[in-house]
């Protein structure tokens, strides 16, 4: 594949432009991803999209429709999260969100993970389209 010199160094597709949220978009989609961990599945499920994705460590793994339901009635409802290095990428109607989480509930050890969700930005509203954990130990 040859590379023309005219483009190299310039965004040729606008996934290579990247953009910001306000503060203000940026606070409600922290305050939708911190309710997602401490908040009971039917919450998580009001702001996500129906054909979303998520990848847990296995088990579960993999997850779509409704299996992430089935997942998230067993293991919501945390009683605290705390996200660090939070970041933000915006590339039109699409934000990714990633941070380093540490969430704690009764009789559970403290579980950490490296994380990002992707939120569709659609009719007004912000919808979880996708959501990842890895854990580190």
């Amino acid at each position: 594949m040859t590379v023309s010199t005219a483009t190299t160094g310039r965004p040729a597709h606008a996934a290579h432009k990247s953009g910001t949220l306000s503060p203000r978009e940026q606070g409600v989609l922290w305050d939708m991803e911190e309710h997602f961990w401490t908040s009971d599945a039917d919450n998580a499920r009001a702001t996500t999209s129906t054909n979303a994705v998520m990848v847990f460590p296995y088990p579960p793994g993999i997850l779509q429709g409704d299996q992430i339901w089935t997942h998230l009635h067993e293991n919501t409802g945390w009683r605290t999260v705390v996200m660090a290095e939070r970041r933000v990428t915006r590339c039109r109607d699409i934000a990714i969100l990633t941070y380093r989480a540490s969430a704690e509930k009764a009789d559970v050890q403290i579980y950490k993970a490296l994380c990002a969700s992707t939120y569709l930005h659609d009719n007004e509203i912000w919808l979880r389209i996708s959501h990842q954990q890895t854990t580190v130990t």
